[in-house]
């Protein structure tokens, strides 16, 4: 899972890159942002695949517990589009969204592993205890950088 999260983590700085130096000369408005997500997806299994097949020898991980990667880092370098405003930035919050990404399975984890051991109504076995879960993450998480914006922009 950390080979993951590492590749999050290039791709999102090589989409950076990409996006913010190369294209942006193009002027091509709005369209960058459509170009985001299928650019996002090629780069992210192009750089799974290079890894696992070139440097690691063998097939990537499939028992890994990211599900949609390619979703995650086309989000990851949509916000860091719109935030980042050099390389060091850039690389600050891909780190960011990497370890955000590692956090939430590490507590997605416990959950899991929690609710296997306790009685859990029938109805929330599962993915719907996953998704009330990530919503509750989101509403934690959306405050925590809320917070840390202001006290970074005061």
């Amino acid at each position: 899972m950390l080979i993951k999260l590492g590749i999050i983590f290039i791709s999102v700085i090589l989409l950076w890159v990409l996006f913010s130096i190369i294209v942006s000369s193009l002027n091509l408005g709005i369209f960058i942002y459509v170009l985001l997500f299928p650019v996002s997806s090629i780069v992210y299994n192009c750089l799974d695949f290079l890894t696992f097949k070139y440097l690691m020898k063998k097939y990537s991980e499939d028992e890994c517990s990211i599900s949609f990667p390619d979703g995650i880092t086309a989000a990851s370098s949509f916000i860091c589009l719109n935030i980042a405003n050099n390389f060091k930035e850039a690389a600050a919050l891909s780190f960011g969204f990497a370890m955000g990404t590692l956090l939430v399975f590490f507590i997605l984890g416990e959950i899991r592993r929690r609710a296997a051991l306790e009685a859990v109504p029938r109805f929330l076995r599962g993915r719907p205890l996953a998704l009330v879960s990530l919503g509750m993450l989101s509403l934690v998480f959306s405050v925590v950088s809320m917070l840390i914006f202001r006290i970074i922009g005061n």
